[in-house]
Parts: structure tokens; sequence; C-alpha cells
């Protein structure tokens, strides 16, 4: 019988070794949001003496690391980012040159990267290995096992704080390089408290959803108030990119079961998880929940296969012809494509007729000086969902749907969902274009 704990402790290095393994000219991609190895990337700006044109590919880097916040990095590392974070939007707005975004589809991030090149270096977390010689990589999914199989180099973290999660999670201690010890509460993101207008939006949204549907729901202020607003359905079932409380909380209340799914029924299927630290405890050992690759869960060919399937999704800003923006403002990238493509489209093209996509914004931004129904995007705005995918559009003023109207009839039905105080300047703007 193989002593597993003695391989383990043979493969143990410090962080700052860590560093020590970091080659120019390579590629290093690290595990996301709550998975992301936070000890070990706080000492990746060890390497600069030695090292040039390192790029880290991310996605929501969870903190501003040395390695990609200080000017003096330039030309020694990139942090190279699939969704952008408070950190990355500082680095770039600080003018350090050391981000750049990284165009994707979530479900095809990682394996469109590894027909680039090969990373030399990957670094996520894991729980500690089991008798069996498992460790868990808990809380990613997304595009973490991809990466490892593919990486010259693996690196894990690993953290006593997370929990042992079931799905494609387990790895064995032999298919890893090294481990570093690390030991800490994983970020937290808690659930915003929605204010009334997001509530409005919320009520719109769960109007939408019926009993035994299957959902895709991310994390925010309006998708927290639509989880409020579906309190009163019945046997929901979640296949989504993201776990977050609000999940935990409806299964708790009866509302998700997850029976009525076409996929995996009885169980959450998802890809990643973040939320509060009642949410990892209840997460550990929960055989409730699936955790799966991205580049299956997200992949819009499994979406479809779901049963009444609808994702819920926001955006930043919607044009007449139906063309949503929810990743940039002009040459502004804000944060990411993400899961939304992925899951609108599949949900739209749902195997039994039944599926809805739904885009979800407040009718104003900027404290009300401005409406989010505009008749074109602005220059440079990256579109992240095609107008020909567009659905359900809700604001807290109604929800309307877009698939197969004209432009005529959509320049309408959005301008009916605008913010009264902006309706008749839209409408004279349409009319100006020659829409309606």
């Amino acid at each position: 019988m193989s002593d597993y704990s003695t391989i383990y402790r043979q493969k143990l290095i410090t962080a700052e070794q860590v560093a020590d393994l970091i080659k120019s000219d390579s590629d290093i991609i690290v595990a996301q949001c709550a998975s992301e190895p936070q000890g070990c990337m706080a000492k990746f700006h060890l390497a600069k003496e030695r090292v040039r044109n390192v790029q880290v590919f991310s996605v929501l880097t969870m903190k501003p690391y040395p390695f990609y916040m200080l000017p003096e990095m330039k030309g020694h590392f990139e942090l190279c980012s699939w969704f952008h974070a408070p950190g990355s939007r500082q680095a770039i707005k600080e003018g350090a040159g050391t981000v750049t975004f990284v165009p994707n589809m979530l479900h095809r991030a990682a394996t469109d990267r590894l027909k680039v090149r090969r990373p030399h270096l990957f670094v996520g977390t894991c729980t500690p290995p089991d008798e069996k010689g498992f460790v868990s990589l808990s809380l990613g999914l997304t595009y973490e096992k991809d990466i490892l199989e593919a990486a010259e180099v693996v690196v894990l973290e690993v953290n006593n704080v997370l929990p042992r999660t079931f799905g494609d999670t387990q790895v064995h201690v032999s298919d890893v390089d090294y481990f570093v010890e690390h030991h800490q509460l994983p970020p937290v993101l808690p659930s915003p408290q929605p204010d009334e207008v997001a509530l409005r939006i919320g009520e719109h949204i769960a109007s939408l959803v019926d009993d035994g549907a299957t959902i895709q729901l991310g994390i925010g202020e309006i998708p927290n108030a639509a989880a409020l607003s579906l309190r009163e359905k019945k046997d929901l079932g979640v296949h989504t990119e993201m776990f977050v409380d609000s999940m935990m909380e409806l299964y708790q209340m009866g509302v998700i079961t997850n029976k009525k799914k076409a996929l995996y029924p009885g169980k959450f299927v998802c890809t990643f998880a973040m939320g509060s630290e009642e949410m990892y405890k209840w997460l550990h050992n929960n055989p409730a929940v699936e955790f799966l690759r991205g580049k299956y869960v997200n992949d819009p060919c499994v979406v479809k296969q779901n049963s009444k399937m609808v994702s819920i999704n926001t955006c930043i800003m919607v044009d007449f012809t139906g063309q949503v923006a929810s990743e940039s403002i002009g040459i502004n990238q804000y944060s990411g494509t993400g899961g939304q493509t992925d899951t609108a489209v599949g949900a739209i093209e749902g195997f039994d007729g039944l599926g809805k996509s739904i885009i979800a914004c407040r009718s104003t931004a900027k404290g009300d000086a401005v409406s989010t129904i505009v008749p074109v995007l602005p220059e440079g705005t990256a579109v992240t969902l095609h107008r020909s995918h567009t659905d359900y559009v809700v604001t807290e003023h109604g929800a309307v749907r877009l698939t197969g109207l004209t432009v005529r009839e959509r320049t309408k039905a959005l301008i009916s969902i605008a913010h009264p105080k902006f309706r008749d300047e839209l409408t004279a703007q349409a009319e100006r274009m020659g829409y309606i």
C-alpha cells in the first residue's frame, strides 16, 4: 500500500520557491475567484529580477498583487485577464502597462489559450489529501482541471479551510508536482441587499420563471433580488456557472429541489462557487452539488439540454436593435463576457422550446443622469450578446421580448421599458434614425 502522506510531504515547497519556478517567456495560469492561490500569487513578483515576458492568466483576480500593480513590473509580468476585477481595473487606470484583456467565451477560455501554447505553470488551490491520496479542487472547476492536465508544472496551494466538494474535482497527489501549504478563509462575497428598484426588476424576472424551471443565476444586486422574488416558486433546478448564497437559501426553503431537471436530476450543477463563509461550510462534503468543468457546463449545446432553461444575466446597456453591452463602455473594458453568451444562447435554443434568456438592468445609470436603453452603443463598446440572441430585456419598468421582432418593433418595445423621463428623447432619436 502506498504511503500517500509521504509522497505529499516530499512535494511540499514554499511560496517563495514557487517564484523560483517561474521562467521568462512563459504562461502561468492561476485558479479563479475563491480558488485563487493567494499565498503563491503574493510572491510571484520575487522573480522580477531574473524573468521577462511572463503572462499570468486569471479570472476576477481578487487582490492587487505586486506582480501587476507596480509599474516597474512592466516587461517582466503581464496580467492577462479573462474577466476584470477592481485590482486589474485600477492598474489600467493608473497606467501601469501590466494588464491586458483576453476576449473569450467562458466555456472556451482555457481551451482556446491551449491552442496558442502550453502553459509552463498552473497554480491552483485544493484541500488536504484524503487517506486515498486525493485532494479536491474545491470551489473552482471552470478551467482549472483542463489546465492542470496540460501544464508542464502543477502547483497546488493546500488550504485546510476549503470545503471538499464533489463532481470532477478530485486530483491524486501523484498528478501534482508541488504543494504549498497556505491556510486561510477563501475570499468571501456577501450577497448585496437590493434596493426598491432592484426588487421591482427581480419581480419582473420572477414572473418569467415557471415552476419546474432550470435556472442560471449570477451574483449581484439584481440577481439577488430575482432570487428573493422566486421564493413562491416550486421545484426549481439549477444549472449555472457560479454557485451563490441565494441558491443555498432557496434550496433550504424547498424552492430549489432539482427534481424536475432533465440533466443531473436531484443535483445542482455548477463550475465554481463564491459567497459567504456559511455557504462554504454548507458545500463541504455536500453530495447535492456537482462541480463540473466549464467547457461542459457552459457549452450552449449542453445548456440547451436542460428543461425550461432560464438564463438570468445583467448588462450595462442595450441599443435599439437589441445589442447587449455587459462588459465595456466604449474602449474601457470593465469586466468580461463571462458565461453570459454561453448560457443565453443555450437557453433560447432549449430542446423543449421553453427556454428563456433574460437580460436585466436598471433603466438609468450615473445617478439617473443617463438612460441604459440607448439608440446606439458608444463607439468601441464590446457587444457581449449579439442582437439575434437577445430574448427578454427587463428593467424596473417592465419586461419585453425581442425574439422575432423587427428593428422597428424592438425599438418601440425597448423605449416602453426605458425610464419615463428619457422616453420622449429616445423616441425623437429613433424617428431621426428611421427606426420608427
